[in-house]
């Protein structure tokens, strides 16, 4: 028994000393790392920290950057895919606050302001002014809490957006041939799925400049780099000698054409072509392109059909000069039309609506958009809830909108939507207007400028004449006719004019909220 006692203990022993050892081992591999678990969390917002440990990670590029925020291309109306910044207001390593404009980004339907919702620090501008059509999503830029994380973002690049490999087309399985026991009838053989798309294949249209009137002639080879240089400075490559081999034009030839000068500018001056006068192309800006396209689109695929009538004005011209007297802002023939117009939107809803495809969506108030004429082109603000706002209030939105229309502060809320839209072109001298409608919207009234002109004297006296002279307006109505019929467009046409006739109509529609003045002194 003493000898097994003895061995006994003997192997107690050993295993003692061999898990001591592990321990020894374990506590120097892992001791240092265990303290410092909590640093490993600031791995990605400050420097690494050097330690040694069989586990030690593999930092990434971008681990060893200070806490940042990359801005991608913001969603500035439910249309937008893509968009152009045309203005940096700020400089990398200035700082901005709420409210600051960071860029102008010209989208489908206006120039509108980016606006930073925080305090911070622009360090890294990832899209310049000369980019086109920046892809929604897109990284614009990086920005910082501290100005001192600056420097450590200049050669910081947006990670590339890997596109997803189109999935392998299904292999075309060949037709089975018949067996001689059973003969069918006879049909044409459909050809197989991958011999369909070569059947009809696509004429490769020739590559046209997008500042020259004629396409390039002549063959020509191109490396990628070239190509690619040449696209970005809207060069023609058919106006270029290759230097390389076998003519290939190269990345050199093209940076020695535009180091030559012969890149092209905004609106260069295009060749004269024998027989026709000289030109000049003009690059169509985001939201000329797309307005171009809606419109186009309108006029083909909805059917319009139009209502015009006249309207005397005298009444509604001496009650606005009566109320410009008492009124903070300066109450236009705009303003109190917008009012008729909406006050004639309740009294026939059908005008007020949209066509939605599957059903038609009828608004309980009228947002009315604003036709505003601005240096980059026609754009429609909105004022909101017209039907519930009074002259004054009206004139005081109308004004602000077209101010900020006119210098491009236009704000996303300020632009999308809208229930009704109203074109006035009577400060142009237009006798009759009748505009396109703005898709989803149903209808569009156009307005034309107030004239004077010999009318029937309805009222008999003794002394009177039997014609006197007035002031008329003539405005058109432009119709969906999937939305409206023929019949609601003349009882919204027939209610409008009895407002702008009888314009104390609008006061006894919406007496609390029409005008914030005593009506005792009118």
């Amino acid at each position: 028994s003493t000898q097994s006692t003895w061995g006994f203990y003997q192997s107690q022993k050993g295993m003692l000393s061999r898990a001591i050892l592990m321990g020894k081992i374990i506590g120097k591999c892992f001791s240092r790392p265990l303290v410092e678990t909590a640093s490993r969390r600031l791995c990605f917002a400050q420097k690494p920290q050097t330690f040694w440990s069989p586990f030690r990670p593999v930092y990434r590029s971008f681990a060893a950057l200070p806490s940042h925020k990359v801005l991608a291309m913001p969603n500035l109306s439910p249309t937008m895919t893509k968009g152009n910044i045309t203005k940096w207001y700020k400089k990398e390593g200035d700082s901005f606050i709420p409210g600051d404009v960071l860029c102008d980004i010209e989208t489908d339907k206006a120039t509108v302001g980016f606006e930073m919702v925080d305090n911070g620090v622009l360090a890294k501008i990832l899209v310049p002014l000369d980019a086109k059509d920046v892809p929604l999503g897109a990284s614009v830029a990086v920005v910082v809490d501290d100005v001192k994380d600056v420097p450590s973002f200049k050669e910081f690049k947006a990670p590339a957006k890997t596109p997803a490999k189109p999935a392998p087309g299904p292999t075309p399985v060949p037709p089975k041939t018949p067996t001689p026991a059973a003969k069918p009838v006879e049909q044409p053989k459909a050809a197989p799925a991958c011999d369909k798309k070569m059947e009809v294949p696509k004429e490769k249209k020739p590559e046209v400049c997008p500042f020259m009137h004629l396409p390039p002639q002549g063959d020509y080879s191109v490396s990628p780099a070239a190509k690619k240089i040449a696209a970005d400075n809207n060069i023609d490559l058919g106006m270029l000698k290759g230097s390389g081999r076998r003519g290939l034009i190269l990345k050199e030839d093209v940076l020695s054409f535009i180091e030559t000068g012969g890149k092209y500018a905004t609106q260069p001056k295009a060749p004269a072509i024998p027989g026709l006068p000289e030109f000049v192309d003009i690059e169509l800006s985001s939201y000329k392109r797309v307005a171009a396209e809606r419109l186009s689109l309108s006029k083909k695929t909805i059917p319009h059909f139009y209502v015009s009538i006249e309207c005397e004005m005298d009444k509604m011209l001496a009650l606005r000069e009566k109320l410009n007297k008492f009124s903070k802002s300066k109450i236009s023939i705009n303003d109190m039309l917008i009012k008729a117009i909406a006050l004639a939107c309740l009294k026939v809803p059908d005008v007020n609506s949209s066509w939605m495809g599957t059903f038609i969506r009828r608004y309980k108030d009228v947002d009315m958009c604003v036709a505003v004429q601005t240096p980059t082109g026609l754009i429609a603000p909105i004022v909101p809830r017209a039907n519930l706002k009074g002259l004054e209030e009206i004139a005081s939105d109308t004004k602000k909108l077209i101010e900020k229309a006119k210098i491009n502060r236009l704000k996303p809320e300020e632009i999308v939507g809208g229930t009704f839209t109203v074109s006035n072109a009577g400060m142009y001298g237009i006798s009759q207007l009748i505009p396109i409608v703005n898709p989803p919207q149903a209808c569009i009234l156009g307005v034309s400028q107030v004239e004077k002109r010999f009318a029937v004297n309805t009222v008999k006296a003794p002394t009177d004449k039997p014609w006197r002279i007035v002031s008329k307006m003539k405005v058109s109505l432009s119709c969906d006719h999937r939305v409206v019929d023929g019949a609601s467009a003349s009882e919204w046409t027939k209610e409008f004019k009895k407002l702008v006739e009888n314009p104390n109509l609008m006061l006894l529609q919406q007496p609390d909220q029409l005008l914030s003045v005593s009506y005792t002194h009118l």
